[in-house]
C-alpha cells in the first residue's frame, strides 16, 4: 500500500511583507528537501495603505507599468524570483504557495504545464465546493485560473532541479484604481483579447456564498489532507531552522536571494536617456 506523501504547512503572519514572504519561499525552494504549503492571509496594512507591485523575474517595468503614476503615489516595486506575469498584492490578497520535491507528485514531470494541471486538480473540488450556484465552474485557461471568462488571481513557477514552486495570489477582492498602475501587457492569453484588467478580473468575495476569506484556505486543507500527511509548521521554527541556521538570517540571505526592490524613478531615467540618444 503506498503511503502518501509528507506536506509542512505553514500559516505566514499577515505582517510578513511580500518581500521577506517571497525570500523565505525562494529559501524553502532552494535549501530545503521537504514539501510545503504555505498560506497568507492579505499583506501588511501598514500607514498608507498602499499596494505593491510585482514583476514576474523577466519582467521589464516600463513595458509593464505606468512609471509616471507609480512613482507619483510612491507605489513600491519589486521583482520577484518567479516566472509569470505581473500583479498587485494588498490587503485583500490571499496568497498559496506549493513548493514540492517532483517525485512525490503525479504526474511528476518538472514542466510549467503539468504543475499548472496538478494544481488546478487540486483547486477544483476545493473551488466546487467553495462558488456559489450562479457562478461557473473553475478552469484552468491557458495559465490562469478562471470562473468562466474572469480570471481571480495570478499564478507564477519556478522550477529547480528536482524541485518546483507554484504560488498564487488569489484576489479576494481589488480596487479597480490599483489596476490603473498596470500597462495593458503585449503578451496576454488568447482568451482575454484586449479587455482591461478591470473588466479581465474578478472578486473571490463576490463568488463565495457566505463572503468568507478564510474558507478557501480551510477548504484547501480538506483537500490537502486526502493527499498528503499534513503536517502543521510553525514559522518561528522554520525561520530558525532554515533562515538563520542554514543561511546566516534574513538580511544575509536577501543579498543573495532573486527577488529585488525596483526603482520607478531609475526605471523612467533611462527611458529618457534612451529617448535623447
Amino acid at each position: 500500500m503506498s503511503t502518501r506523501p509528507a506536506l509542512h504547512l505553514l500559516r505566514l503572519r499577515n505582517a510578513v511583507g511580500i518581500k521577506d514572504q517571497l525570500w523565505l519561499e525562494e529559501a524553502l525552494l532552494r535549501h530545503d528537501t521537504r514539501n510545503w504549503c504555505l498560506l497568507k492571509d492579505g499583506e501588511p496594512a501598514g500607514g498608507t495603505g498602499r499596494p505593491t507591485i510585482v514583476l514576474g523575474i523577466g519582467g521589464k517595468p516600463s513595458k509593464l507599468v505606468h512609471l509616471d503614476r507609480v512613482i507619483q503615489d510612491e507605489i513600491p516595486v519589486l521583482r520577484r524570483f518567479s516566472g509569470g506575469g505581473t500583479v498587485i498584492v494588498d490587503q485583500d490578497s490571499l496568497f498559496v504557495t506549493f513548493i514540492m520535491n517532483t517525485v512525490e507528485v503525479t504526474p511528476n514531470q518538472p514542466y510549467p504545464r503539468p504543475i499548472m494541471e496538478w494544481t488546478a486538480g487540486l483547486y477544483r473540488p476545493v473551488f466546487e465546493r467553495l462558488r456559489s450556484a450562479q457562478t461557473k465552474p473553475f478552469e484552468l485557461r491557458e495559465n490562469d485560473y478562471v470562473f468562466g471568462s474572469l480570471k481571480f488571481g495570478g499564478n507564477a513557477q519556478s522550477i529547480v532541479k528536482d524541485r518546483w514552486l507554484h504560488h498564487t495570489s488569489f484576489l479576494w477582492d481589488f480596487q479597480r484604481s490599483n489596476m490603473e498602475y498596470l500597462t495593458l501587457p503585449e503578451r496576454r492569453p488568447e482568451y482575454r483579447q484586449d479587455r482591461s484588467h478591470s473588466s479581465f478580473l474578478t472578486s473571490l468575495k463576490d463568488h463565495t456564498p457566505q463572503g468568507d476569506r478564510l474558507a478557501l484556505f480551510r477548504e484547501l486543507e480538506l483537500e490537502l489532507g486526502s493527499h498528503f500527511r499534513v503536517q502543521a509548521a510553525s514559522e518561528p521554527d522554520v525561520r530558525s531552522d532554515v533562515v538563520e541556521r542554514r543561511l546566516g538570517g534574513m538580511e544575509a540571505w536577501g543579498k543573495k536571494a532573486r527577488t529585488r526592490q525596483v526603482s520607478p524613478a531609475e526605471e523612467l531615467s533611462k527611458l529618457d536617456n534612451h529617448s535623447r540618444c
